[in-house]
């Protein structure tokens, strides 16, 4: 099992991750993403889905139209941990 990452550690981590914020209860970081149609949210959705598989670490997600909520979480260890940290850092990666 992987180690969550402490609460007060957080933030520090989260500067070098534009737009991610952790949740109120401090249990999962998640980012709001807009595109200009439902074709370029689903290709992005698509791009995330195979990152996802490789790392064997997988999203929680809600989608309407041009909108893309992503929250990351490790259930496992019942927080934040550095799979969800490094997953964060390549879906910004996607956006490059």
């Amino acid at each position: 099992m992987v180690d969550i990452i402490e609460k007060n550690r957080l933030p520090v981590e989260l500067e070098s991750l534009d737009g991610w914020l952790l949740t109120d209860d401090g249990m999962a970081i998640r980012k709001k993403f807009k595109f200009k149609n439902f074709s370029e949210a689903f290709s992005f959705m698509t791009r995330v889905a195979l990152l996802a598989e490789q790392h064997n670490h997988h999203p929680e997600w809600f989608n309407v139209y041009n909108r893309v909520d992503i929250t990351l979480t490790t259930h496992d260890a019942n927080g934040v941990t550095i799979k969800d940290l490094t997953l964060a850092k390549l879906i910004e990666g996607l956006l490059r």
